[in-house]
C-alpha cells in the first residue's frame, strides 16, 4: 500500500472508532437504565414477599423466578453484553489504528 492509501485507511478506521465510541456511550446508558430498571423491580417484589409473611431464606430465590424480573435481568444481561461488545469493538479499532500508524511510520522513513 502507498502512503496515501494508508493515510485514507487511517482516516476511515478513525471514523469508524468515533462512530464505535458513540455506540458505546448509547450502549452504557441502556445498560445502566436495564440495571436500574431490574434492581428497582426486584427491591419492590423482596419488599411484597416479605409483607405477605414469605421466609426470608426464600425470598431471593422466588423473586428471581418471577417472570417479570427474570425478564429484566434478561433484558441487563443483553444491554451488558451489548455494551461489551461496543467496547471490544473500540479495542479493536484502536489496534487497526496502531497498526496502520506503524505502517505508516515505517513507510515515510523508507
Amino acid at each position: 500500500m502507498s502512503g496515501v492509501e494508508l493515510m485514507q485507511e487511517l482516516s476511515a478506521k478513525v471514523s469508524l472508532l468515533d462512530s464505535a465510541l458513540q455506540q458505546l456511550g448509547n450502549r452504557g446508558r441502556a445498560y445502566a437504565k436495564a440495571e436500574q430498571d431490574y434492581r428497582v423491580s426486584l427491591a419492590k417484589k423482596i419488599l411484597e414477599e416479605r409483607d405477605k409473611g414469605t421466609p426470608v431464606t426464600i425470598i431471593s430465590d422466588i423473586c428471581r423466578g418471577n417472570a417479570e424480573i427474570a425478564g429484566l435481568k434478561f433484558n441487563r444481561d443483553v444491554a451488558e453484553t451489548s455494551y461489551k461488545a461496543a467496547l471490544e469493538a473500540c479495542n479493536v479499532y484502536k489496534l487497526q489504528i496502531k497498526v496502520l500508524e506503524n505502517q505508516i511510520d515505517r513507510e515515510y522513513r523508507g
